[in-house]
């Protein structure tokens, strides 16, 4: 059985997220102006509680655009997700079920599986996990991002002007990295795929799939080198809402071109969400 289950996040775009726009007062250099709007997205990130939206993805497999469409209910703390994606149904509830995800694979065999989060079955081809989902991978690839960008952080954000995206105003950001390339990496000592890739705030799909020797995620050793991207993106276009100062649109490019689109709708930040909608026996649910 293979689940395709498509996720936020976007992570991606998040490598250097920053900006300015005509409707902020330029207050000092491009680069204080940078981190005012950085600063407004960690405080955007913070006061996120809950999230419904729709969400459109594309992302590059074995080569190839596949395009997916999910519907998605977040509550951030306790950490709790419905996600719906074409009939396919996943409940997830931090510290429940031995950290397992609930899912109505709606195929063969048409019952109800308990399937580790990261194995293969919800994992196959997909850019990221369920655990991404929600904003605060972004809030840590914006960390990185000033990290990395050090005293130029206005050498690597262009502002594009403004855009409309679903009728609302936003922010069109260009963050490049021009120096972006694929370097050696020693795996330490209980490292993994995952592991090292969120330490360095790179793509894990995209170590998997430039390493040809490693069949799966847990599949290096100590001492072990390998070849990594030095960042997340060479090149990322984005659309950060004005009101929310949250990406609602993002495009990601590597090395060999698009690698991975993400397309929120209907978003809705901090909606009330009733108890009952993360229960496998809220109506209108077929688990």
């Amino acid at each position: 059985m293979k689940l395709r289950i498509r996720h936020i996040l976007f992570f991606a775009a998040l490598l250097l997220i920053a900006g300015t726009s005509t409707s902020f007062k330029m207050r000092g250099t491009a680069e204080s102006n940078n981190r005012e709007f950085i600063d407004k997205i960690f405080d955007a990130v913070d006061n996120v509680k809950t999230l419904r939206y729709s969400l459109q993805c594309n992302e590059r497999i074995k080569g190839r655009m596949q395009h997916t469409e999910s519907k998605v209910k977040l509550q951030i703390s306790p950490r709790k997700l419905y996600l719906n994606i074409r009939g396919v149904e996943v409940l997830w509830l931090q510290g429940q079920n031995n950290g397992e995800a609930l899912v109505n694979p709606n195929a063969f065999p048409y019952i109800d599986l308990n399937l580790d989060t990261y194995g293969s079955l919800m994992r196959k081809d997909q850019h990221h996990t369920i655990h991404e989902m929600g904003y605060q991978y972004l809030a840590d690839i914006l960390k990185d991002g000033l990290r990395r960008s050090g005293d130029n952080l206005d050498k690597y954000f262009k502002v594009l002007g403004e855009e409309k995206y679903d009728g609302r105003d936003c922010y069109k950001l260009s963050i490049s990295f021009p120096d972006y390339a694929w370097v050696d990496y020693t795996v330490k000592k209980g490292e993994n795929v995952t592991t090292l890739s969120r330490k360095l705030h790179v793509s894990e799909y995209m170590v998997l799939e430039n390493n040809p020797k490693i069949d799966w995620y847990n599949d290096v050793r100590e001492g072990q080198v390998i070849k990594v991207p030095n960042a997340y993106a060479k090149l990322t276009l984005l659309l950060i809402d004005k009101e929310y100062m949250l990406p609602v649109n993002n495009k990601v490019f590597d090395d060999k071109g698009l690698y991975e689109t993400y397309e929120y709708h209907d978003l809705q930040i901090n909606p009330v969400i009733a108890p009952e909608e993360f229960t496998k026996n809220f109506k209108g649910y077929h688990f």
